[in-house]
Parts: C-alpha cells; sequence; structure tokens
C-alpha cells in the first residue's frame, strides 16, 4: 500500500510560520514516500530490508555452514582468506552476481562445527578491474582487535562462540521514560586508574552509582569501533563491531541487560553523519573506487573531520546503514540512538563557515542536503515502526524546523533535539563575565528559546565542554582551589563556596527550565575538575585525564560529595513531581538587578537568586496557583554544602494579590528560616529568607 502524501496543513499546524516552505517540506517527503515504497515493494518493507546482517557479512547456519557476502562492483576476483586456511588466496574463491554482490557457502567441517574457527582472523581479497589486489576488512564484521604492539590496524575476526558463551538476555526493555534524564557516558575513561576501562568493569561499578543518582537513561559513547582512540569514538570504521577495547561483545550484551534490569534505557551514540578515511580497517576505497559507500571528489569529504561521507542516495548505503540501527537494536538491545553530526548531515555545506540566525530561509532551499535528511526520514520512521518505545536524539545546532515532529506530519521524526546553546552560554559566561554582569533575561531566553511542540534535551555541559582546551564547569568556578580547598578540613574559601553555590544553581536551573529531558556527562554530577584529554603522542600517551575520579567522590572528606548529593535530589524531585514531562515554566520575574529568576513548572515554584552578597527579605514572587506551599528542595542544605540559611519544610501562603503577571504571590523575606504563620501576619504572606547563591523549590502542601 503507498504511503500517504503530506497533506500540508499538517505542516502549517505545527508552524505557521512555514507557508511559505510548504512546497519544499512536501518535495522532501515526497522524496521520502518513494524510497520506502521502493523498498516496500522490491524488499519487503523496513523488517527485511533493515536486516541486511542476516544476509550479509559473516553468517552461520544450523548445521555450521558459514555464508559471506560482499558488495564489491569494482572487484572482478574475491577470495576469503584468513587463519582458517592460512591465507591462502585461492582455496575459497567468491561468486558475483548481477548487483555486485560477492557470495561463498562455506560447508562445516563436520556437522555442526564451522570450518572457521571462533575469533580467529578473516580478510575478503580482491583483484581489482585493473589487475591491482587489495585486502579488507569485512564490511559487515562483527569484531576487530587491535594489537598496538604489532600495528595500529585492526584484524577483523569471526565471532562465533559456543552457545553456552554467548550472553542471554533476562530482562524486558523498560518502558519509555516520561521524563529523560541520561547520563552520558563512556566506558573506557569509567575507572580511576590510567587505562581504559571496561565493559565488566562499568557494569559492576557505574551502572549502580547512575542508577542511585536518579538517571533512568544512558547515552553510550565510543561503542563502534574506532581505529583512534583519542577520536572519541567519532571516527568510526567498523559500524557492526562493539569496540573490542573494552571486552566482548556478550560482555556489553550483559552492560545493557544489567541496566535494564535496573530500569534504565539505553542509547547508542551512533556516527552515521561520516566514516573514518581509513583503508586498510575501514570503508574507504574497500573496493578501490572511492564511491561506493561514498559520495566521490569532494562531496565525500569532510574538510574539517578529514573523514568521508555517505552517500545517502544509493540503494546499498540505505541497506548498510538502516540495518546497522536494526542490528543495535536487536543484537545488543539498545532502546534507541544519539544521533551525531546531525548538522553535518542536513547541510551540503555541513554548517561549517555558517552561522544560524534563526531565519526559515536558512533550513530550505539549496543549502539543504535532502538525501541526508530522507535517510533520517527513514531511520526515524523505520526505527518508530518497528520499535514503537524507541528514542532517537539529534545532534543540531541549526534549530531545523520540524525535526522533532513525526514524520507522517511533515517532520524529521526525531523524539528529541539537543539544546546546544545552553552549554555554550554557560562557558562564555564564565569565560567574560563576572557575577554582577551576568544577564538574567539572556540566561532566561537562552534556557526556554525552542521550539513549542518540539522536545528538547537540556544540559550544563556534556563531553564537548570538558574536552583538552576548555574545562569542566567546576573547574571553571574553582580552577586551582580545587587541588587545595576541597577537603572539609581545609578553609571554606571564597571561591570554593561561590563555586560549589553556582554549580548547583545552573544545574537545577538547567534542569527545571531547560527542555522536556536533561543530560549529565559522566563525573560532571559531583563536578570532576580539569578536563578530557584521551592519550595522544602531543599528551605522550598519558591516561591522566583520560579516566573519571571516583575516589574523588568516594572519600566523604571531600566537598565532591556535596554536589553529588544535590545532583541526586534533583533527580529524585523530577522523579516525583515530573517537571520534565509537564509543560513548559511560565518564568515570572527576571530582574536584573536583583539576579533573581523565578517561574513555575509542573506545580512547582522555582526561585534563584545570582546575586554574589545580597541576600532579600520582604521579596514578592508571584505564583499562578493559589494555597499553602512549602520548601521541598534547597541549595543552602548542609548536605549540599549549603550553610542552613533556608530549609526545607515551613508553611507558607499565597495572597490573591496579582503580581509580575501572575494570579496570587508568596513573600520571601525574614533572616533565618523561621516559618511564621498567616495568621500573625494579618493577611500577609509568609516570609522565608532567600540567601545570596541559593536557589529553592516550593510544592502545594
Amino acid at each position: 500500500m503507498p504511503t500517504a502524501p503530506l497533506d500540508p496543513k499538517a505542516v502549517l499546524a505545527a508552524d505557521p510560520w512555514l507557508e511559505h516552505n510548504v512546497g519544499h517540506i512536501v518535495h522532501r517527503h515526497d522524496l521520502f514516500r518513494k524510497w520506502k515504497d521502493t523498498i516496500d515493494e522490491i524488499e519487503g518493507g523496513y523488517d527485511k530490508f533493515t536486516k541486511g546482517y542476516e544476509r550479509f557479512g559473516l553468517n552461520v547456519g544450523p548445521d555450521g555452514t558459514v555464508t559471506y557476502r560482499e558488495w564489491a562492483p569494482n572487484a572482478k576476483e574475491a577470495v576469503l582468506i584468513g587463519e582458517f586456511n592460512k591465507w591462502n588466496r585461492i582455496s575459497h574463491p567468491l561468486t558475483k552476481d548481477r548487483y555486485g554482490i560477492w557470495e561463498i557457502v562455506v560447508p562445516p567441517k563436520s556437522p555442526g562445527v564451522c570450518a572457521i574457527p571462533h575469533d580467529s582472523k578473516v580478510k575478503i581479497s580482491m583483484i581489482l578491474q585493473s589487475g591491482e589486489r587489495i585486502e579488507r576488512l569485512p564490511a559487515w564484521i562483527r569484531r576487530v582487535t587491535q594489537d598496538l604492539s604489532v600495528s595500529p590496524v585492526y584484524d577483523a575476526r569471526f565471532w562465533n562462540p559456543p552457545a553456552d558463551e554467548v550472553y542471554k538476555f533476562k530482562n524486558a526493555r523498560p518502558p519509555q521514560p516520561k521524563s529523560v534524564r541520561i547520563y552520558e557516558a563512556h566506558v573506557g575513561i569509567s575507572t580511576s586508574e590510567q587505562r581504559v576501562g571496561t565493559y565488566k568493569e562499568f557494569t559492576a561499578n557505574v551502572l549502580p552509582r547512575i542508577r542511585d543518582l536518579g538517571y533512568n537513561t544512558i547515552q553510550l559513547m565510543a561503542v563502534m569501533e574506532h581505529a583512534y582512540y583519542a577520536s572519541f569514538g567519532y571516527q568510526v570504521t567498523n559500524f557492526f563491531a562493539a569496540s573490542s577495547r573494552y571486552g566482548n561483545p556478550e560482555e556489553l550484551k550483559e552492560l545493557i541487560d544489567t541496566a535494564h534490569g535496573m530500569g534504565i534505557t539505553v542509547l547508542l551514540d551512533i556516527v552515521h553523519s561520516h566514516a573514518c578515511k581509513n583503508v586498510l580497517d575501514g570503508l574507504n576505497l574497500f573496493d578501490g573506487t572511492d564511491h561506493l559507500y561514498f559520495h566521490e571528489g569532494a562531496r565525500g569529504r569532510h574538510e574539517l573531520w578529514d573523514s568521508r561521507l555517505f552517500n545517502y542516495g544509493h540503494h546499498e548505503v540505505l541497506r548498510f546503514l538502516l540495518s546497522n540501527l536494526r542490528f543495535w537494536m536487536e543484537e545488543y538491545q539498545f532502546d534507541g540512538f544519539r544521533f551525531d553530526g546531525v548538522t553535518s548531515m542536513m547541510y551540503k555545506h555541513h554548517g561549517i563557515g555558517t552561522g544560524f540566525s534563526g531565519g526559515y530561509h536558512e533550513y530550505f532551499g539549496d543549502s539543504a542536503d535532502l538525501e541526508a535528511i530522507v535517510y533520517l526520514m527513514l531511520a526515524n520512521d523505520a526505527m518508530h515502526t518497528l520499535y514503537p518505545n524507541s528514542l532517537t536524539i539529534a545532534e543540531d545546532v541549526s534549530g531545523m524546523p520540524l525535526l522533532c515532529v513525526p514524520v507522517p506530519k511533515g517532520g524529521v521524526g526525531f523524539d528529541y533535539r539537543l539544546s546546544m546553546a545552553v552549554p555554550d552560554m554557560w562557558i562564555k559566561l564564565l569565560k567574560h563575565k563576572s557575577d554582577d554582569e551576568w544577564d538574567m533575561g539572556n540566561i532566561v531566553h537562552t534556557l526556554t528559546n525552542r521550539r513549542y511542540g518540539e522536545k528538547s534535551i537540556a544540559y550544563a555541559e556534556s563531553h564537548d565542554q570538558a574536552l583538552v582546551g576548555d574545562k569542566t564547569l567546576a573547574f571553571w568556578l574553582m580552577d586551582k582551589e580545587m587541588y587545595t580547598n576541597m577537603s572539609d578540613l581545609t578553609e571554606y574559601t571564597p571561591i570554593v563556596a561561590r563555586g560549589i553555590a553556582l554549580h548547583k544553581m545552573i544545574r537545577l536551573l538547567v534542569h527545571s527550565l531547560g527542555g522536556e529531558g536533561y543530560l549529565n556527562f559522566e563525573g560532571n554530577e559531583f563536578g570532576h575538575p580539569e578536563w578530557l584529554d584521551f592519550p595522544r603522542e602531543g599528551n605522550n600517551n598519558s591516561f591522566q585525564h583520560a579516566r573519571r575520579q571516583w575516589n574523588l567522590v568516594d572519600d566523604h572528606l571531600l566537598r565532591y560529595k556535596y554536589l553529588n548529593e544535590f545532583d541526586k535530589a534533583i533527580n529524585h524531585t523530577e522523579e516525583k513531581y515530573g517537571w520534565l514531562h509537564a509543560e513548559p515554566a511560565y518564568v515570572s520575574l527576571k530582574h536584573e538587578v536583583d539576579k533573581v529568576i523565578a517561574y513555575e513548572r509542573a506545580g512547582l515554584l522555582f526561585v534563584f537568586n545570582f546575586h554574589p552578597s545580597q541576600s532579600f527579605t520582604d521579596y514578592r514572587v508571584g505564583v499562578d496557583a493559589a494555597g499553602e506551599y512549602t520548601i521541598i528542595l534547597s541549595s543552602d542544605e548542609k548536605r549540599f554544602g549549603g550553610f542552613e540559611n533556608a530549609l526545607p519544610g515551613g508553611s507558607y501562603f499565597t495572597e490573591p494579590l496579582e503580581w509580575h503577571g501572575r494570579k496570587n504571590f508568596t513573600q520571601v523575606s525574614s533572616a533565618s528560616a523561621d516559618v511564621t504563620t498567616r495568621e500573625s501576619l494579618r493577611g500577609n504572606a509568609v516570609q522565608v529568607y532567600i540567601p545570596s547563591r541559593t536557589c529553592i523549590v516550593l510544592a502545594k502542601k
């Protein structure tokens, strides 16, 4: 049955300002429909088309037969070689069909026993039309390993463990979280030791931390195999191989299954925006041409990333990429994806030298890469069709309209987009502005400037902000004093007190105001010092900054525990009240002189005093819902490193006086957190002290 055409009214219902761009949006949807109908008619639909990994690569039959298929149309001869045949370039030739797909069936040594031993090395050897012989790793290979003492080039291995060594999943996928609280993590840096961490260690040591902190989603970085560790996983060589640096495939399955048992959703950081240009162990020049998986010439190369760019308009490339998504969902039971480099994909200029002002002319027309956008539409539509509870997140800085609108309504189909302007704002403030120069209006605008009806993931900092050349927010705030004054046995210096206070305030503000989801990068919840820097030639291959110093937060004499506890409290409070899946906040106050921000969301009242020195009395705050309120969270609690001037509890009554555009007000005053009843004030609001650099959250009793 043909895919239904897009009703232009659906586009205008999502955004009336798209009136002049409806034709472009309908056109790209028509291109999507053409591809989807082709997949339905020729390939049998998404279900069959996205299982390319069952046809291509090395697959084992019930009797031990191994079937190997590879797409390499430029080759005129091909042979499967490996340790199993002593690298014989004659004994196991493949045959080629009219589509350029090579195939060989390797019979078993004996019933049920493969002729190719488990974990043995394999390659494909090809002779090109020119007569040149080349050798490559199979494009769909599921495991590759690297021995740096021999060569940085990866070896392909035939992964076929005995049945008793294959991990068997025990836990069902958790339901899709209503409020997405993401813990962005990298397995390799998840150890305090100066080495590469493992899947096993992450499962045993880090998953319990994530659960206890109240995060319900993990975003795993650098899982797809990458030759260069310092690329942070973004120069992928082998798309179907889980990185062997951290362990074997069964151990990754155990990690994901254990997370599911804790009720945690697991997302894969998927890199389909580009590929490593490696030839010997990557996809580049796979069959001797530069245009097999990629565009040829300049269009197939990213000038800043020094990598190859996929040809999203090719049938076999779509099979490869869509099957890659399905593979990670099926084989490893991931629950969805964070798509890297979406801005680079959606525009022919890849965002290079281009600023996005928000003008709609920047998103449509000649600059839009329709082939890539249609691929993203197919990817989202396929995953949400096959896995209705799956989650997809776009890393896009451009603000593309309809990015997070379902494909049938004219959108690209993502569930969430990353609010990438937010962390940049904090870095700029901390680098270039003194505290009294902070613009409350600009902060609020940056946190709330998102497309209504399209969900965003807010974050104060991710891995990007911590990479070498920059540093974590905690280190921007406290710098060298983190080396000398983070112990409770040392002086609570003004710099450390300020840093701890602002770190807490920034995170709660972003969490509660900035989006419909929240993300934290591993270790930053407790104010991890310094920066990230992977071992490389420029730092003498040091692991000093390629690890997480869990010892800092585990040492109860150190002040890192205060930040960790506040992060935990934020997440558990959100779990109870659900502000992330509530309507966007109503901001009633952005006071530039007082440095106070106040807003309501999910029935809660949030009040922030960013003033560096001024604490306020008799400070009225507007609130829409009348009634009796109580403080449920205060950054000034002792367990959070505060001074106990504003404590949870108490009864705070509203008065029916319109204030800051709200129907009622609550008054904040009185130096000490003593609670005064409504009656004793004879009709005036109850008062509570709001110290400088403090935030409180109030809820109705």
